[in-house]
Parts: structure tokens; sequence; C-alpha cells
């Protein structure tokens, strides 16, 4: 099958986090279906990755399994990293990524799936990455890349640094030390927060994109753990999930001439005029998202979750109960249910149905 294409020339802590997952948190979503009771499915899904998408897995699960009263399906946030892991060692069915896959998981063998098949990114969730911070007597704040990067690598160590007073000429900035909180375990947004720095500020970050956060720091596990060390400290910045900011404040970021604040719909602008990473397989859909963007409708940090699924599995009935559960997250009715419970952006039309060709093969 073609596939439209947008420009395009630690597995037993996991097993046993599943064991304990809510699978029952199915109170307050809607169903996926409206007939609940014609459903035949049966069985057990078990998935793991990226905890910036798990209110939305949350409530996808609430909605399937009422709709498939014979399914439980687990999600454990343990990171885009553990849940690649997980999924490549047959720990998982599928997994939850910020970041697809690099070439040399690829290349590589894939526990669950059958012989001589591999695994695909499918996008299924597009959210903002915001930029939290909590300064004292400091509400709004403008950053640039150049100046986040500065920040982040430690070269910047001090609120009234000139670099932020430039961009922030009305604040009262203290002149009390920064304390940058990062991911401390393997993150796609941590990816996606270095990929944007390295695109948008080259000459101030020379890292590579990376789920490991390459300085050192303060650093605090998942997304949670940013969140709660940024609302916790004094004179505290980090990065976080959008969906998942709260009432922190967040940054409006430079794009072109203005300050941009993220929404969903600036998220999903960029994502739109981003085109599919070059030389990977027709069924693959990972995204080069556009960083360097000057249109103030686009908002560039952002990230992409994708669902990593075999394209054939080895035991065909888990392969069945996979197809059903990211065709319901990733169609029109599951997008919406991610959106009332998480605030992201949905697919756009031409994505839904480019994953939906894919998860047609997909057995």
């Amino acid at each position: 099958m073609n596939f439209k294409r947008f420009g395009r020339p630690a597995v037993i802590a996991i097993a046993a986090g599943l064991a304990l997952s809510s699978c029952a948190a199915n109170e307050g979503a809607a169903p996926a279906a409206d007939e609940a009771s014609a459903s035949t499915l049966t069985g057990t899904l078990n998935g793991a990755g990226a905890s910036s998408m798990d209110a939305a897995q949350q409530a996808w699960i609430a909605g399937f399994q009422t709709a498939n009263t014979g399914v439980t399906i687990n999600y454990e946030p343990s990171g885009s990293g553990g849940g690649r892991e997980a999924f490549i060692a047959g720990g998982t069915d599928f997994a939850g990524s910020d970041s697809y896959m690099s070439t040399e998981e690829l290349a590589g063998t894939f526990a669950s799936c059958a012989p001589d098949s591999k695994a695909v990114d499918l996008p299924v969730y597009i959210s903002p990455i915001a930029v939290i911070f909590n300064v004292d007597g400091v509400d709004e704040l403008n950053m640039d890349a150049d100046t986040l990067a500065k920040i982040f690598s430690g070269a910047i160590t001090t609120w009234d640094d000139a670099a932020i007073v430039a961009l922030n000429p009305d604040a009262t900035l203290p002149s009390d030390i920064i304390h940058a909180v990062h991911r401390s375990d393997d993150s796609g947004t941590t990816k996606n927060f270095t990929d944007y720095l390295g695109q948008a500020a080259p000459d101030a970050w020379a890292e590579k994109a990376s789920d490991t956060f390459p300085f050192p720091g303060e650093g605090a596990k998942g997304t949670s753990g940013v969140v709660d060390a940024v609302t916790n400290g004094t004179n505290m910045i980090g990065y976080a999930d959008a969906s998942q900011a709260g009432t922190l404040s967040t940054a409006k970021l430079k794009v072109g001439t203005d300050f941009v604040a993220y929404t969903p719909e600036a998220a999903a602008e960029v994502v739109a005029g981003s085109p599919l990473v070059a030389d990977r397989a027709a069924d693959d859909l990972a995204l080069d998202l556009n960083r360097k963007t000057t249109n103030p409708a686009e908002y560039p940090l952002v990230l992409v979750s994708y669902a990593i699924v075999c394209n054939e599995y080895a035991d065909t009935a888990q392969g069945e109960l996979v197809k059903a559960y990211i065709e319901y997250i990733a169609s029109a009715a599951g997008q919406a249910v991610a959106e009332e419970s998480a605030g992201v952006a949905p697919l756009t039309d031409q994505l839904e149905a480019d994953v939906a060709a894919v998860l047609a093969t997909v057995k």
C-alpha cells in the first residue's frame, strides 16, 4: 500500500508496574462506541512509555474498556526510553514515545513481532512543551531559544542576567540563582526540547537531540517530577508537556519577531507544516518537526507522541487487540477524548487518514 507523504523526497520493573496500573479508570470518559455490548474483543494489553501522554492514555483506556468490556488495558508511564526498551524486549504489546525510534532500534529485532517483521511509529498525540517557571515577583516571562539554551546548559546562572533582562524589560527580575530542572530519566520530552534548542539556537546549543539530558544540574523523574520540582521550589524553570503544567506560569517563546504563548492550535500548525523523516519505511510516520519556523501562528517547541506497534505480531490475537485500540485512539472520537481530557491538539485530517491506512495493514 502507498501512503501519502508530506513533502517527503528496563522490562521487569515495567511489568511489575503494569500489574499495579489502574486498568479500571473508566469513569468520566466518553465510550469508544455506542454499543458496548456488541464488542466481542477479549484479552489484556500492556503498554508503557511517555509520561507526557499518561492523562490521554487513561482517558483512552476508559473509553475503550467501556465499549469493549472484555478487554483490560494497562499503561505504565515509565518514560519514552523505558517504554521503547520494554516493547523491544517483548515486555509490552505497544509503546508510547515522545521520540520516534532511532535507526539503531529499527535495525534490531522486536520480541513481540513476527519473524522478519518490524515496528512502526504512528503519531497519535500532539502537544506543546511548556517552559514552566516559578520566580519570585515574576508572572510573565519572554524567552528566546538562545537564552533558554544558555540557561539549561549552565552558561546563564542568575535571573537578572543581561540576556533575560533584555527580553523582559518591564519585569522585576531577582538576582537569585536560576534552578533549571531537567528530566533525569530517558525522556522523549527531553529529546524534543533539546532538538528545539539545537535547531533554533545552534550557536548556544551544540549537543545533539537526545532522550538523555546532556548537562549536569537539577534532575527530576518523569513529567510529574519536573512539575513538582518547579511548583515546590523557588526561582525555578523547567520544561514539561503543556497538558500537565497545571497552574504554573509558562514562558512565551520568540518566533520570528513575536513572543508566542503555547496553544494546541499553534502546536498543530507546526506539525501540519512538517515533513516525514526521510529514508524510513513507507509505513513509518515519524515526523521531522520544523523547529526553525518564523511564523507566529506556529509554536515550534512541540512534541508528537507515537504509538509504536509491530506491523505483524507473533501472536495474531494480540495484534488484533493492539490494532483495535490504536485505531480508536487515532480516530476522530479518540482524539476528541484526548483533547477534552488533556487539552492537546487533535491529529490533522490527513495525518489521521495516514495512520488509519497503516493500521489497516497491521496484523
